[in-house]
């Protein structure tokens, strides 16, 4: 007689093989970031920005909290503090990090410094979840690290100007990169207690007040176009800003990682150079060069893998993470 596997065995694979391709999808968005905050550079600080983004998502995101207010009376110290690391560091701090690094340094060293991003989350995801990783897990991580080089650097070396490498620009980006890691494994923390719609509106909500600060303590002016279509086309921008590359994209993001690993998450979120790339080359006319297209296989072959990696795990995807208390 042929062995079935029980229906539940079944839907935890499924929804766990979904879940992978949310994260994917949802990081894939932020792809479309430059799109918008190219511009908005023009006008304003990397904090003015995000603070005016966090503003707009908030006003959806406290109807939510309203909504779904019973889950936060489940949350214990350890997830309070995993909301403050997620929405000051992972909303906040790095995202004014990563927009800094952009305006100090080479574009390319920048993208590269931030794809250490999963090396951060991988070693968080084992220290303070016990997570276990897919087999062939570390051979598929070196190819998608491999297929993110060739996009950002095609078959050059770069190492020989240090000077790209250890000044402001590259110090910003990896910690951005740091804390968007730790937020990965934070978030799938939160994941294991309530839901994915109250994470995202919690990451928003909870940054308001150290964005207010920083933006004060700041002391920019607010520069605005004085002509009327200027206006209207920064204002369409951080509408799109707040509403593609940051609540949609994290809505995804997070429904996906409630039923994906942490570390497999963070490879995953590889999609991100490769919605890039296209960005770049349907908006600013960018040509993909081989090496290129290369790197995009290369990374993809590693989703790919990761995915079936999923799909065959008989792993509960719903079992709720806990920190290492050891």
């Amino acid at each position: 007689m042929e062995k079935t596997q029980p229906a539940s065995t079944v839907y935890r694979k499924e929804r766990s093989n979904t879940g992978f391709w949310l994260v994917v999808l949802g990081a894939a968005l932020w792809g479309v970031d430059p799109l918008f905050r190219i511009i908005l550079l023009k006008t304003m600080t990397s904090t003015q920005i995000v603070l005016v983004e966090h503003i707009i998502v908030s006003l959806v995101a406290i109807p939510v909290l309203w909504k779904f207010r019973a889950d936060l009376k489940n949350l214990r110290a350890r997830h309070w503090i995993a909301v403050i690391f997620i929405s000051w560091g992972g909303s906040a701090l790095a995202t004014v990090l990563f927009t800094l690094a952009l305006t100090h340094n080479d574009p390319n060293t920048v993208l590269l410094l931030q794809k250490m991003q999963p090396l951060f989350a991988i070693v968080l995801a084992k220290l303070l979840l016990k997570e276990t990783l897919p087999r062939r897990f570390g051979g598929l991580f070196i190819i998608a690290l491999a297929g993110t080089y060739l996009l950002t650097f095609g078959f050059t070396l770069p190492l020989g100007n240090w000077n790209n490498w250890i000044h402001a620009g590259s110090l910003l980006s990896l910690g951005a990169a740091a804390l968007w890691g730790g937020s990965t494994v934070m978030g799938r923390l939160m994941l294991g207690q309530t839901r994915y719609e109250t994470v995202t509106s919690l990451r928003f909500v909870v940054a308001l007040p150290l964005l207010i600060f920083m933006t004060w303590n700041e002391g920019a002016a607010w520069t605005f176009p004085s002509a009327t279509g200027e206006q209207a086309a920064v204002a369409l921008n951080i509408l799109g800003q707040a509403l593609l590359p940051g609540l949609l994209s994290l809505l995804l993001y997070y429904k996906g990682l409630s039923s994906t690993k942490a570390s497999v998450a963070t490879l995953a979120e590889l999609s991100f150079p490769m919605a890039g790339v296209l960005v770049n080359w349907i908006a600013f006319r960018t040509l993909i060069t081989w090496e290129q297209l290369v790197g995009f296989i290369l990374i993809w072959i590693a989703l790919f893998a990761i995915s079936k990696q999923q799909e065959r795990s008989a792993t509960p995807a719903d079992a709720a993470p806990k920190l290492r208390t050891d």
